[in-house]
């Protein structure tokens, strides 16, 4: 049984560790592997290459709560819009206008994301949901992480992605480096658990280190001892549990210090406040710092608007336009923009109809935001029907799932069915 590589070819001869004078205190099995990781680091170069799938990212952010698309993507065209909506409904004076023909617009705290569209690095795609749509938060978003309708394997699509990219490695001789992945939040989100790859998950940078020594300075000794004394048998013996400890634990220190000394860059650009912006500034400094991150996953919640809706979406809005719009402005001042698609979702959309506390109640389908120069900018698909409703929600007209396809093989360049468990037709999304 074999075990993934600790750190990446590339990040072996950046971390600072130099072979020659390490090679006394460095473990068993890295040494025994310097030469090759050495030798092989021209080839590492490639991954960062723009049209090297290997060097192509993907950034998930999820907006938690339920997002009102009607008010996100406003049909100001559309007479039932405002009849549903006699009080919470963006006026047409509000909305930024995407297309005058089919009156179709933006909330008005999301002029960044229109500017972004302007500018050939947007689009969003409308009316995006699932067969039988479930109302509840937890089942809802469990279906968007699991890209299964019924339970499924239990497992994340992002995940099984990766699970599959590792199998590939696997036959090449190659491993996914544990980095691969990196979650930003409490607790990583079930999207990015695979069966064999797991991701990183810290929500602050500073934190994710080993913090034995701050209870007593003996500790350190014997996390140091671990870290280096590796004993031959166990680093060499594939099935030795102890071995498998062992690097793992390495593993998980070079993680924390890579990932530690990135986000502690400064950024090129200005960024503004708020939870987004922060955790996009620190993907933008992995990316920076020559992370060979595949997937990165934000977050930010609040959008279960019950209740005077109108300010707190604005609000939140405003947080994720002005953040997702500095993001990409930091990573093109780094000449980074051409690797990075973002794709921002939500569990379900709201009711068509406001309710009595000038909120929404839960609802089915809604827009999915798509972002990067290889997008196909402007609106994607077609709006739901405002009068052809299912119980008061509108019927979704493309499946969530047809997008993952669409980044999973025609972005990420990984076979899509192994990482869903089907085949879904690819959305027409991206221009690459």
């Amino acid at each position: 049984m074999s075990h993934p590589t600790p750190f990446s070819r590339r990040e072996f001869l950046q971390s600072g560790l130099v072979v020659v004078s390490t090679v006394a205190t460095m473990p068993v099995f890295l040494r025994n592997s310097a030469a090759v990781l050495a030798a092989d680091n021209l080839n590492s170069a490639l991954a960062s290459r723009p049209g090297n799938p290997d060097g192509r990212i993907l950034v998930v952010v999820q907006l938690s709560g339920g997002n009102d698309g009607l008010n996100t993507v406003v049909p100001f065209g559309s007479r039932d819009y405002y009849n549903a909506r006699p009080v919470i409904a963006i006026r047409e004076n509000e909305a930024i206008a995407i297309d005058k023909t089919q009156g179709i617009g933006l909330h008005p705290s999301l002029r960044p994301i229109a500017d972004m569209i302007g500018d050939n690095r947007a689009a969003v795609a409308l009316g995006v949901g699932y067969p039988n749509p479930n109302r509840s938060h937890f089942a809802s978003m469990d279906i968007w992480h699991t890209a299964e309708t019924n339970g499924g394997r239990g497992l994340g699509w992002i995940g099984q992605a990766m699970d599959q990219s590792q199998a590939v490695l696997k036959k090449q001789g190659k491993e996914l480096d544990s980095t691969c992945c990196v979650c930003i939040g409490s607790e990583a989100p079930l999207a990015a658990q695979g069966k064999r790859v797991k991701p990183v998950s810290f929500q602050n940078a500073n934190l994710f280190r080993w913090t034995g020594s701050d209870l007593h300075p003996a500790l350190k000794k014997e996390y140091d001892h671990l870290n280096r004394d590796i004993p031959d048998a166990a680093a060499s013996s594939g099935n030795d549990p102890s071995a498998f400890v062992l690097r793992t634990a390495l593993d998980a220190q070079l993680a924390s210090d890579r990932i530690r000394k990135a986000v502690a860059q400064q950024s090129i650009t200005s960024f503004p406040g708020g939870s987004l912006a922060n955790q996009l500034r620190m993907v933008a400094s992995m990316i920076r710092a020559e992370l060979p991150t595949r997937v990165y996953y934000v977050s930010i919640g609040g959008f279960d608007t019950h209740a005077g809706q109108t300010g707190r979406q604005n609000t939140l809005l405003r947080e994720f336009a002005t953040a997702t719009s500095a993001f990409y402005d930091e990573l093109k001042a780094m000449g980074q923009q051409d690797r990075v698609m973002t794709m921002a979702f939500s569990e379900f959309g709201r009711r068509v109809q406001q309710n009595a506390s000038n909120g929404t109640d839960h609802g089915t389908a809604g827009p999915v935001f798509l972002m990067g120069p290889m997008v196909k900018p402007g609106l994607i698909g077609t709006y739901p029907s405002l009068t052809e409703l299912d119980k008061g929600d509108l019927k979704y007209n493309l499946d969530f799932r047809c997008l993952y396809a669409a980044i999973l093989d025609n972005w990420m360049k990984i076979d899509s069915e192994a990482a869903l468990g089907k085949r879904f037709q690819p959305a027409d999304v991206l221009s690459v």
